[in-house]
């Protein structure tokens, strides 16, 4: 089967993955991890982006997200240059970290969105050690594997439940749920009551490390491209028509709209037009359209200058820095901002 089309549009899932260069470390100790989740929850918001699933790995990282805008390939970029410059600054290396570009998946939700989040959540054990690597996982779907030990399951369980550097905790109830974290929609799959949902899910993951783990997503794999039916394939084909002049001219057309969505909220917040202050230094209304515009319209600080008439991208970047240090200290600017982002979602 020919490679399929890249589908960039709104509302479709994606598994996203890049590895290391020569399947090098990328992940050296706890405050690279910890600082890639930081770029993780800048990601979520400046992109517009549902954050379904995540594990973080030596030498790679898994993804389970969702678009809500024509924005992945640009959203991709920007994750992982910004992590590559403060590791190669920090760890005073230069060159690539990652392996080429970062691989897509598409995934039908509600067919495979459970089982890819289990599959995601399982690879801190999915190792030799703990018999659960690529050659146990096959023998165990041949039928060869005797059932794991007791000390076996005792082990993979604290080793799943330890592991700092997943989305399983929260998914588990094991610690609170990060603002930028997505985990209603999949627990939904799930099924069963709301209250109880939890409680299921952590029986669903951890059935997988007492029997062996069974079921490969990947095994369910079309094109090496989608997962999903016919159905949802031959949706995916028809929305993917039209030429790469065309797919640019629809990204465009998106963003110009979503900041004359942004002008119009805050306009209406400020309760003045946007001529009357659009040229007012240090004026929350204008600063707020830029942040916005920055964080939620995925605009260029160049496309914002011309935008909004300043007189160059740095005074740009700047007004977007001080607006949020003031978000910081300010409980009512605060406040706004968040009326804005809600109108926005409901434009």
């Amino acid at each position: 089967m020919a490679r399929m089309l890249r589908v960039d549009r709104p509302g479709l899932w994606y598994h996203l993955t890049a590895r290391g260069n020569e399947q090098r470390v990328v992940f050296r100790d706890a405050q690279d991890q910890q600082h890639f989740l930081a770029l993780l929850a800048q990601w979520v918001e400046r992109f517009q982006l549902r954050l379904h699933a995540y594990v973080l790995m030596d030498n790679h990282y898994h993804l389970l997200t969702e678009t809500t805008a024509p924005n992945l390939s640009q959203a991709m970029q920007w994750l992982n240059v910004s992590y590559t410059v403060w590791f190669n600054r920090r760890h005073q290396r230069v060159g690539h970290l990652f392996q080429g570009r970062f691989k897509s998946v598409i995934v039908d939700p509600p067919t495979w969105a459970l089982g890819l989040s289990r599959y995601i959540h399982l690879n801190p054990v999915r190792v030799g050690r703990f018999k659960l690597d690529k050659s146990a996982q096959r023998r165990s779907r041949q039928g060869f594997n005797a059932k794991p030990s007791a000390e076996i399951v005792q082990a993979r369980l604290e080793q799943l439940r330890s592991f700092r550097w997943s989305s399983y905790r929260a998914y588990s109830g094991y610690e609170k749920l990060p603002a930028w974290l997505c985990c209603d929609t999949v627990l939904g799959f799930g099924g069963g009551e709301v209250a109880q949902r939890l409680k299921h899910y952590r029986g669903y993951v951890q059935e997988a490390l007492r029997e062996g783990y069974g079921e490969s997503p990947w095994e369910g794999l079309i094109g090496r491209a989608v997962l999903g039916g016919k159905d949802f394939i031959a949706e995916l084909k028809r929305k993917a028509r039209g030429t790469r002049t065309q797919q640019r001219t629809e990204k465009a057309l998106a963003q110009q709209a979503d900041f004359a969505s942004i002008i119009g909220v805050v306009e209406k917040l400020q309760g003045q037009k946007w001529s009357e202050f659009c040229e007012r230094h240090g004026d929350w209304g204008r600063d707020l359209a830029l942040y916005l515009g920055r964080r939620h319209g995925g605009l260029t600080l160049r496309q914002l200058a011309e935008a909004t008439g300043c007189a160059s991208a740095v005074g740009v970047s700047v007004a977007i820095k001080r607006f949020g240090q003031r978000l910081q200290k300010d409980a009512s600017l605060r406040r706004l901002s968040e009326r804005a982002r809600a109108e926005l979602l409901n434009v």
